[in-house]
């Protein structure tokens, strides 16, 4: 088995104690030299204490035992002090053939005291040092000498201490900080860690959607937006998985549903030799829809899914498509909704005349539908325009009708499949399929606002054509 790395509660506890041993270091460094500063200073002060007391003898002479007494209480060797050109010795005892070090306290730097500190616990042995300092009075200075190793014991001493109070400081302030730490931050990012990895698991599972907590800081809006984030995934796979289902079932429909559609183009062509006039005028239209359903079928089961061939585009006259339009849709024999052809005289469309049929199809089904919809007290006309011009290179076309128009809830996913069905039993398809159809001629396709009833805007722009090849044309006729 490998190794557990560490988590993030374990790395925050083994980045803690370091820092807090690294700023406790950092306060040591000038604690060990203000320490030894201090302990020269009490020297320095004894030392003036025993000054006054040897000056106040008579004539200046002390016993050598009392004057021994007092540098062993003072724990000095010798104490002297200048008094303007002389330098006078009041008391000495053992003194040693050399002084080792110089320390003279009125001209210390923080700098020098923190470096003389560690040079004096770095050095063995018993050393004298002579301590320089401020001397009450007139004096211009006193000078104690000591032994080193007394001094070099107490900074030991303090060193430890210091060292056992920082381990306590350091466990207990990275105790507090990782707790503190723990509950802040590690559990929810161990909770957003769990939710998507069960998210992963099983994402079409709305229950594995983590529930936001009401924290204001980032991790609060990292968990809202990961929640908002898995449920549109969870949204889109049901989706997803309801067009696969679709699809499927759309292949399946369309296999057995091409074979029945040939048989009726069988029938359809015998239709034909049929001399009557009836028949002879609808008979090349029933024939005309028979192709162009086998041809749909036949390429949704050619690639799985009901993907649009790149449109064949040329210039084709409008109207008699838009005739064709409202006759499958089987508004020429309904007098109950009016129809009103607007549009101009000899216009043309550089577009795929199949494609343009199925688009004008589904948008007047659409409002013929919704006109079928209308309360029947309703006494408003009922009628179903189509309009178009052109605007240079551009054909506008419209489709409106005077019904109820569009629901405000499908506005939002108008041209959307299985999101715009207003109406029960509506799939949902039609608009999104029309819009698929005109952006695949560089066109666009809009709901107008502000209009009675519904009305979709259709703008195909031609197709640019080379400058050089039109001349040549021209050239060859």
């Amino acid at each position: 088995m490998p190794s557990r790395r560490f988590g993030l509660s374990g790395k925050l506890l083994l980045l803690t104690i370091p820092l807090v041993m690294i700023a406790e270091v950092l306060i040591y460094v000038p604690a060990i030299a203000n320490f030894r500063m201090n302990r020269l200073n009490d020297r320095l002060a004894a030392a003036n204490t025993a000054a006054l007391v040897l000056d106040a003898a008579p004539s200046g002479m002390v016993p050598e035992s009392l004057a021994r007494q007092i540098l062993t209480s003072i724990g000095a060797r010798a104490v002297a002090i200048k008094l303007g050109q002389q330098r006078r010795l009041l008391a000495s005892a053992d003194l040693p053939a050399a002084i080792d070090h110089d320390i003279d306290m009125r001209t210390m730097t923080v700098w020098s005291a923190i470096v003389d500190s560690f040079e004096m616990m770095l050095e063995s042995g018993n050393q004298a040092i002579r301590v320089i300092g401020p001397a009450p009075g007139g004096a211009q200075f006193i000078e104690t000498v000591i032994d080193e190793m007394p001094l070099r014991k107490a900074m030991y001493r303090f060193s430890r201490n210091l060292l056992l109070v920082s381990l306590g400081i350091a466990v207990l302030t990275a105790a507090l900080v990782y707790l503190a730490l723990h509950f802040l931050f590690v559990r929810p990012m161990r909770r957003l860690t769990a939710s998507l990895a069960g998210f992963h698991e099983d994402p079409e599972n709305p229950a594995r959607i983590i529930v936001p907590s009401q924290r204001g800081d980032e991790i609060g809006v990292a968990e809202r937006e990961l929640s908002d984030m898995q449920r549109d995934l969870v949204s889109m796979l049901h989706q997803k998985s309801r067009l696969a289902a679709l699809g499927l079932a759309v292949s399946k429909i369309n296999h057995d549903l091409r074979n029945l559609l040939a048989s009726s183009q069988l029938l359809s062509d015998q239709l034909a030799s049929v001399p009557d006039p009836r028949v002879q005028r609808f008979a090349p239209k029933l024939m005309r829809s028979l192709e162009r359903a086998i041809a749909f079928c036949q390429s949704t089961l050619s690639y799985g899914r009901a993907q649009e061939a790149a449109p064949d585009r040329r210039l084709i006259p409008i109207e008699p498509v838009v005739a064709e339009v409202r006759e499958t849709a089987g508004l020429a024999s309904d007098a109950s909704i009016g129809w009103i052809n607007a549009i101009e005289r000899g216009l043309t469309v550089d577009a795929d005349p199949d494609q343009l049929f199925r688009v004008l199809l589904n948008l007047v089904r659409n409002a013929a539908q919704a006109l079928e919809g209308r309360p029947r007290s309703d006494a408003a006309t009922t009628q179903i325009r189509v309009t178009g011009r052109r605007e240079g290179a551009v054909a506008i076309l419209e489709v409106s009708d005077t019904g109820p128009g569009v629901p405000a809830r499908a506005r939002e996913h108008l041209f959307e499949a299985f999101q715009s069905s207003g109406r029960p039993g509506g799939s949902g398809l039609g608009l999104a399929i029309a819009a698929e159809l005109v952006r695949a001629h560089g066109g666009d396709i809009q709901l107008v606002e502000g209009t009675i009833g519904a009305t979709f805007r259709i703008v195909i722009p031609d197709r640019p054509v080379e400058l050089l090849t039109i001349r040549n044309e021209r050239a060859r006729a």
